[in-house]
């Protein structure tokens, strides 16, 4: 049985391990050292997404090959373009994520081995059909998002990085999850190969005001919560002066289903079927789901803090677990031997090195 660390705040309890503890200083901090811990990641910062050295396209060459060798974690932002109402972009998504990202590297870099990051692959994400048909939203096919995650991922493991976080932001959680799934089913890489829903991740500091949390409603979509992280990461992006409101009633009483974050525990999440509500372009034409127009950027410094921490603290972990150049044990974890991996764990252009793309596909 896990020990809870209890806090004097409404019913929020936090697991007594290192992430657990760690959520709950950041719940506890101070606004002061809330703006502490953004100012150590430089939290604003414009947008780097054409800064030389901070992307691996980015960087020279030379240089992303001498940082693998001491940090070889890559993390991968996954955006999407959607409509996020008439007040913001429609790339919001994306923007979102590399921003946070970009803190992370920055704040990694000062420990002279600065986390991995690659331009988002999906520009274009994937769906649920309550979303199809928005003005503004680009729709993948659902093989077609996870081909080019998969074939992403074969390319970054080829070439040396065999610690690939998908980092997502946008409702298509399901599709990242079968990538990996078939990923592994398919070529079984030896590695670690996540993906993780950010704002899943500290769900805890998305809560409203009545449960002891920063916000007036539950998060939804392109609302309050949605506003004031861009406020706060990228405010050039925002009209605040056409912020609409608006509200969705679902079909079924409430209970059933969980908000976007799972902040209830409710039996089902909101992903997990369709017709209990209707879809966004016969009831949300705005493409909003809430009040955007009572953001500010102020509301989301403590979540910020915390995912910019938890994301620091999970890529210490795995590279304290396992140092560049290692990895969970090949034959543990898969169906590979040592003798058949061996040209392909070899850093590339060595002696004996192979491409992955030389193997024998599993199944095949």
């Amino acid at each position: 049985m896990s020990e809870w660390l209890e806090t004097n705040r409404d019913d929020i309890r936090f697991e007594d391990t290192s992430v657990g503890r760690l959520k709950k200083r950041i719940w506890e901090a101070s606004e002061q050292e809330i703006d502490a811990i953004l100012a150590d990641y430089g939290i604003p910062s414009p947008s780097e997404l054409g800064k030389p050295g901070t992307y691996i396209q980015t960087t020279i060459r030379q240089k992303v090959v001498e940082n693998r060798k001491k940090n070889d974690i890559v993390f991968v932002p996954i955006g999407c373009t959607e409509l996020h109402g008439r007040h913001t972009v429609t790339a919001l998504d994306t923007f979102m994520v590399t921003q946070i990202l970009e803190g992370v590297r920055r704040y990694t870099a000062k420990k002279g081995a600065p986390a991995n990051l690659v331009w988002t692959p999906l520009n274009y994400g994937g769906h649920p059909h309550h979303h199809i048909g928005m003005p503004g939203t680009i729709h993948l096919e659902d093989e077609a998002l996870k081909r080019v995650l998969i074939d992403v991922m074969v390319g970054l493991w080829n070439d040396g990085f065999r610690k690939i976080i998908l980092i997502n932001n946008h409702g298509h959680s399901w599709l990242l999850e079968a990538a990996i799934q078939e990923l592994q089913k398919t070529w079984n890489l030896p590695g670690i190969f996540r993906t993780i829903d950010w704002h899943r991740a500290v769900r805890e500091f998305f809560r409203t005001k009545e449960r002891g949390g920063d916000w007036d409603d539950d998060f939804f979509h392109a609302d309050e919560a949605e506003t004031s992280v861009m406020l706060l990461l990228a405010p050039e992006y925002v009209a605040m002066s056409l912020a609409q409101e608006t509200k969705v009633q679902g079909f079924l009483p409430d209970g059933h289903m969980d908000k976007a974050v799972d902040p209830f525990a409710r039996p089902c999440r909101w992903s997990e079927g369709q017709g209990h509500g209707p879809m966004e372009i016969g009831s949300i034409p705005e493409g909003v789901v809430g009040r955007p127009n009572i953001a500010k950027a102020q509301k989301a410094k403590r979540t910020i803090a915390a995912i910019l921490s938890y994301l620091t603290l999970l890529h210490d972990e795995i590279l304290e677990a396992f140092p560049a150049g290692e990895f969970p044990p090949l034959e543990k974890t898969t169906m590979r031997s040592e003798e058949e991996m061996k040209p392909y764990l070899k850093e590339p252009f060595t002696k004996g090195w192979r491409p992955i793309y030389a193997i024998r596909k599993m199944g095949l």
